[in-house]
Order: C-alpha cells, then structure tokens, then sequence
C-alpha cells in the first residue's frame, strides 16, 4: 500500500494530511471534533453502513484511528475561515504493473460547504496534484448510485463509470458505480 504525503492547494482550500496541518492553517486542531462535526447523518447517508449514526469524541477517536491504519486522509481547510470543509480518504493503492499506483479515492463535505463547488474544487486539486507524482497511475472511486451529486463531481473531473464486472463478480457494494481517470 502506497501512503501519501504531503498536499495541495485550490484556490479556497488548503488539502492535507490530517495529522500534518499547522495551527496558522487550521483553526480547529482537535480531529475528534471534526470529525464529530463532519460524519453528521445526511454526510454519511451514502457513505458505509459502518459510518452512519451519531458520533461521540470516543467513536470518532475510533474512525480516526481505523483511516489512520488503512491509508492517508487528508482535511480540506476554507482558506477564508480555517475551517475544515471536508475530508478525502485515501484507502490504499494498487500497484499497476508498472511500479506505479492506482490510488483508491473517498471524499465527503460538510453540510454548509454543500452546493458551493467545495468538492468539484478539492477533487480537481487532488487529480492535479496526482498527475504531478511519477509513481501515480490512476485514480479510482467508488459512489452510491444515486448519490448523484457526488457523480457530477467525478464527471466533471473527467472520471470515466467504469462498466459492471461481468455475470457472477459482484461488485463490493450494491448500488455503488466505479469511476477512473487515468493520470498519465
């Protein structure tokens, strides 16, 4: 598994590993907190059954340290404000037969970043910044179907629906489309 490091910035946010930022970057430096204030019920609603439900300080130490142990997470900062907006959760990455990585990709955003070009923003700075690492090949994300919203981003982003496995290989979650983009 490929871990990531370092980050990026768009032009109204500040993308980096969790545990990485800076007080001078983001107002907020307890990530229990934010998580509580991110993982709200109608954030998670798409999300896995697993992460649906209210959060206490205890559970999201939990769910922290579980992203901690399965890859690189990364925290979306408002520049304007220094508050985080929203998270990208970087499983893990596959190796592509080149010695390159296929890097799984998982986003969400807070309620009050919803409808304003928050997420289509923090993925186009993501696949950017991808494009600019030799050892990436790829991206791929997974979506609810009828999370529409979260579609438009990938689509806008040039990420292509990857069509369903042949009869008998079912996909991991039912109801979830796969997106890819190709880096290089």
């Amino acid at each position: 598994m490929t871990r990531l490091t370092g980050g990026f910035q768009t032009p109204r946010l500040i993308v980096k590993e969790w545990h990485s930022l800076t007080p001078d970057e983001w107002e907020q430096e307890n990530l229990a907190v934010t998580v509580i204030e991110l993982l709200t019920p109608p954030v998670t609603r798409s999300l896995p059954e697993t992460w649906q439900g209210e959060y206490t300080r205890d559970r999201a130490s939990a769910w922290i340290e579980e992203r901690d142990q399965e890859g690189t997470t990364l925290l979306a900062i408002s520049i304007t404000d220094r508050k985080p907006i929203g998270q990208m959760i970087l499983p893990g990455s596959d190796e592509d037969g080149t010695g390159r990585s296929e890097i799984r990709l998982g986003y969400l955003l807070a309620e009050r970043a919803w409808g304003k070009g928050y997420a289509t923003e923090m993925v186009e700075g993501f696949v950017r910044w991808c494009s600019s690492q030799e050892s990436i090949s790829g991206i791929t994300a997974g979506v609810e179907q009828a999370n529409r919203s979260s579609r438009n981003v990938l689509e806008k982003n040039r990420f292509q629906l990857v069509p369903p496995p042949a009869s008998g290989e079912p996909r991991e979650h039912t109801g979830e489309l796969i997106y890819h983009l190709p880096v290089r």
